[in-house]
């Protein structure tokens, strides 16, 4: 009987340790479980906000940073910052200035219509003529004249010696034929503002050729894309292409280069997919250096032999994002971009149903170290080098200890988190390079604005078909954006090239394209973007 009792008692016993074992594996599963939800939830929501919410990295309102700093000092140092509260009456719309329309078409032709009476009409009461007592304005419009087409025959006229050729003195006849400039192509119909509006429109306005043939053909003219792109490659080729391996002989020459690259498709690149992905570079020089220059690179692939090949002889700092393929560019002192990791940390943030941030994360402590370092740089904006990078030894650097600090001591088992704070002290010592040099920005943001082009043309025209046409792409996107950060006007900088270089002898004195530089003080006034006053802030009518 006894026996029987506590086998059962020991039957129980196991049955209840088997129990709680399984209670332990499904309460592990759950927190699992429970885990992969939150994330894949923080990842549709950071998803959502991504795509619709602010582009915009400014830091919201709603998220007080002040409480997220544990040192004292950083904490006193931004309530010194923080601007009284100051109650502001409603927002109201400003009155129209006097003279607002005026400056609008200041630098446009203007053309007078006038509206009279007719000569024959006289006095309603006593049919007697009438005289003019006075003039009245009423009203000034802004026509649009839509382009238009014509065909321009180019006539030579032949001239022989009335006496050569007529006397024993002169017995050989002279013929001589007027000068005829040189075309942008031969046996074409391609000219230099049809060239230069075609590029203008996809490179700059990023229309593809399949929307210019439409327009095109709205005009009265059968102009195939195909016919446009030869266009393009074969004037990139011959007219534009010296004046890009000018500049890019002088970016070389610079100490400070910043690069990027974003993904390209190309149809008919050999040995490769018409799908897979082939890439454009950009390399720019730094805005405290010299006149802009910058210069887009095409590609098969990514690997940073690209970057090395089109860098050799540059020896300076290089401003990138973390892509190990720069790390193969010889005798350069890397800069990481500090905007790429405040990306990593806002992504760490968690958020809320409605999309908020949850204060008091550690995404945002790392965010708020970042705009720390932002914050500065922008009072410093106007100081010189010397003057910056002393400033940066003396303010900077504290901060600068306590963010990577602090990175060390951070434990977490989120995914995004861990991947900020890896991507952190895995390239310390690249973040902190920015310190040795004044002229070395803070951010990459610079190249990424410049790179912003290629994406809306990629979007709207999809590929190049040939690998030579995505070099001319590569070619006039780096005319096109050198010329506009030069502030010069791309369309009639076009013109004037390709009406020019066909009549000059470059190829035997290529120091004669010094003074087709977009950056030459020589261009004529005509290229030169136009600038003007309109409500109180300057703008560029060209962009």
């Amino acid at each position: 009987m006894h026996t029987v009792f506590y086998q059962e008692i020991s039957t129980l016993k196991e049955s209840e340790k088997r129990l709680q074992e399984e209670n332990k594996k499904q309460k592990k599963k759950i927190e699992f479980l429970e885990k992969n939800v939150e994330a894949l939830t923080q990842a549709l929501l950071q998803a959502n906000k991504q795509r619709f919410g602010v582009s915009s990295e400014k830091t919201p309102d709603y998220c007080s940073q002040l409480s997220l700093f544990e040192d004292t000092e950083f904490f006193e140092k931004d309530i010194e910052d923080i601007p009284e509260k100051q109650v502001v009456r409603a927002h109201k719309r400003l009155k129209r200035k006097q003279g607002d329309k005026e400056r609008l078409i200041t630098d446009i032709p203007h053309e007078t219509v006038e509206y009279v009476i007719n000569q024959d009409e006289g006095c309603e009461i006593c049919n007697s003529a009438l005289e003019v007592i006075g003039k009245k304005k009423v009203r000034t419009e802004l026509e649009f004249i839509p382009a238009r087409v014509r065909a321009i025959e180019h006539v030579q006229y032949v001239y022989k010696c009335i006496n050569c050729g007529n006397s024993d003195e002169f017995p050989e006849s002279v013929i001589k034929k007027a000068d005829v400039p040189a075309p942008v192509m031969l046996r074409s119909l391609a000219s230099p503002t049809s060239v230069a509006w075609i590029m203008y429109q996809k490179y700059v306005l990023a229309v593809p050729l399949y929307r210019q043939e439409k327009e095109w053909l709205r005009m009265g003219i059968e102009l195939s894309r195909s016919n446009m792109s030869n266009w393009v490659i074969q004037c990139a080729a011959l007219w534009l292409q010296p004046i890009y391996e000018k500049m890019h002989e002088k970016l070389l020459t610079y100490e400070i280069v910043m690069s990027d690259e974003t993904s390209y498709q190309c149809n008919k690149e050999k040995g490769k997919k018409a799908s897979s992905k082939s890439y454009l570079w950009l390399h720019r020089n730094g805005e405290c250096e010299g006149a802009p220059i910058i210069l887009f690179q095409y590609t098969r692939t990514r690997s940073g032999e690209n970057a090395r090949l089109f860098l050799q002889g540059f020896s300076g700092f290089l401003v990138t994002d973390a892509f190990s393929g720069y790390e193969k560019v010889e005798d350069i002192t890397r800069c990481l971009c500090w905007s790429h990791l405040r990306r990593y940390y806002i992504k760490a943030i968690p958020l809320d149903n409605r999309k908020k941030e949850l204060p008091g994360s550690a995404g945002a402590i790392g965010r708020a170290y970042c705009n720390k370092l932002f914050k500065f740089e922008k009072k410093w904006k106007n100081l010189t080098p010397e003057e910056r990078k002393q400033k940066r030894l003396e303010e900077s650097v504290p901060i600068l200890d306590a963010f990577f600090a602090w990175a060390k001591k951070v434990r977490t088992n989120q995914e995004p988190l861990k991947k900020a704070l890896y991507y952190t002290l895995n390239h310390e010592e690249y973040f902190k390079n920015f310190l040795l040099d004044g002229r070395i920005p803070l951010s990459n943001n610079a190249s990424e604005n410049c790179i912003r082009p290629v994406a809306l043309t990629r979007k709207n025209s999809l590929f190049s078909d040939t690998p030579r046409g995505a070099e001319a792409s590569a070619i006039v996107f780096s005319i096109v954006g050198t010329a506009m950060a030069n502030e010069i006007d791309p369309y009639e900088y076009l013109v004037y090239i390709f009406k020019i270089l066909p009549n000059v002898d470059f190829k035997y004195e290529p120091e004669i394209l010094d003074k087709y530089m977009p950056w030459s003080e020589t261009l004529p006034d005509t290229c030169k973007m136009k600038k003007r006053k309109i409500i109180g802030e300057d703008i560029n009518e060209n962009t």
